[in-house]
């Protein structure tokens, strides 16, 4: 896959498993296959724009963003994006005062074999990079569709392990710290606005952390654990229209983790909700009242 694809992958699956849906629940609510959407889903095939936009639908997600990358995508895979020809450059003016001549550029012949050599080096330095940018955003998607489970792909030869442990992950990325792969959702909740909210683990890195989409410019996100408070902003539409995640708070098995959603209306009120490190998904018990309004996640929440 290139890169634009992965990307485009990336977020197709983020909208799949934020959803809670199945292969075959796709396959029931829209006019492509079960192995249609393992194809789309697994980056064996493009997936068509309309079955975009239906898995946008589907997890009530806006489209703007996922189409964006479609496009981009698309242009890559049919060619359209291809290298535009050579520029021409223009030669030094005769001594002779005779009219400037413009020849295309040099080709590989004409070239002076130690501009050839740099040339060759150049470029597959960039092969080495895109190939490994691929890889690596790969290995960030959030589960394999054909396996329904947030396993790594078994057709990447090779694995990245994560880059902090506890405290050294505190108030640090958990994408870019590569806890991000195959994390537990220990709650899930849909707030009043109808922005979604997880409360994601990493056992590896002994680390948590929360993230949220279907939000709006101005809402905000805070969470904790039994040290400092990590708070993610809506500061703009890319991030209204994106999955947005708060830094990592370090936690140990048995940890409380709280999450508290503020939306940007005025009048609108702040919920918390929290789970504890261990518990499966909907065990989260209600939040204690902090300062402000406060109201829990409903029993059984999705999303």
């Amino acid at each position: 896959m290139t890169p634009e694809h992965t990307r485009l992958v990336t977020a197709l699956r983020e909208l799949r498993v934020g959803a809670g849906l199945s292969l075959a629940a796709l396959a029931e609510r829209t006019a492509y296959s079960k192995s249609s959407w393992e194809r789309y889903l697994n980056g064996k095939s493009l997936p068509p724009r309309e079955a975009v936009r239906e898995l946008c639908r589907l997890a009530d997600a806006p489209q703007g963003r996922v189409l964006a990358l479609w496009e981009i995508a698309e242009s890559h895979w049919s060619g359209r994006a291809a290298a535009s020809p050579a520029p021409v450059t223009a030669r030094p003016a005769p001594e002779d005062g005779s009219p400037r001549t413009r020849e295309p550029a040099a080709t590989g012949a004409g070239r002076r074999p130690g501009r050839s050599r740099l040339l060759v080096l150049l470029a597959a330095a960039y092969t080495v990079i895109v190939g490994g940018v691929a890889a690596v955003l790969f290995l960030l998607l959030p589960g394999s569709a054909e396996q329904e489970e947030d396993q790594l792909p078994a057709s990447v030869p090779f694995s990245l392990a994560p880059l902090c442990h506890g405290a050294a992950c505190e108030g640090r990325d958990p994408m870019r710290l590569i806890c991000g792969i195959g994390p537990d959702t220990l709650a899930a909740h849909r707030t009043a606005t109808g922005a979604h909210v997880e409360l994601r683990h990493s056992e590896k890195c002994g680390a948590s952390w929360a993230r949220t989409w279907g939000t709006e410019i101005g809402d905000r996100l805070d969470v904790t654990a039994e040290g400092p408070t990590h708070t993610v902003l809506i500061a703009n539409a890319d991030d209204a229209a994106a999955f947005m995640y708060t830094e990592m708070t370090e936690v140990t098995r048995g940890s409380t983790v709280r999450a508290c959603f503020r939306p940007a209306a005025a009048d609108g009120e702040r919920e918390c909700f929290e789970a504890r490190v261990g518990d499966r998904v909907g065990e989260a018990g209600p939040a204690p009242r902090g300062p402000g309004p406060s109201r829990p996640a409903p029993s059984g929440s999705g999303g």
